[in-house]
């Protein structure tokens, strides 16, 4: 299967499929006229990355995880605790966001958004 075929079979852009085949994570036969030629298997590794990446693996998670899951005597408690990090971190960035929620509308309700120039919102963001 040729790269646009990969592309359209995996929903990855054909740049990004190139750039997992230069760092490795991929790694495509080449045909006589140079051509990268990928195998079903290439085709998995691929939709596994891309599930990866959609659940916010970053690229340094997603080579680990790769590796446990090409070694058959890995131990789930390996890739548990990988996913187990990154949901700690998705929280810490929810409890970030919720803070910065709570504190944008209360200024934004503190703003009488009138034709008048005192602007809690202002006076708030220059310290």
């Amino acid at each position: 299967m040729k790269i646009n075929d990969m592309a359209r079979a995996t929903g990855l852009p054909a740049k990004t499929i190139r750039y997992y085949e230069q760092i490795g994570l991929v790694r495509p036969t080449r045909s006589q006229n140079g051509y990268r030629q990928f195998s079903e298997a290439d085709q998995h590794r691929l939709s596994f990355l891309s599930r990866a990446r959609a659940l916010g693996f970053s690229i340094a998670e997603c080579r680990d995880l790769l590796n446990l899951y090409d070694d058959t005597s890995r131990a789930s408690a390996d890739v548990r605790a990988i996913a187990a990090r990154h949901l700690q971190d998705i929280q810490h960035k929810i409890d970030a966001l919720t803070q910065m929620q709570a504190t944008l509308a209360h200024l934004v309700d503190a703003c009488a958004g009138d034709d008048r120039p005192d602007c809690p919102i202002l006076n708030d963001l220059s310290g």
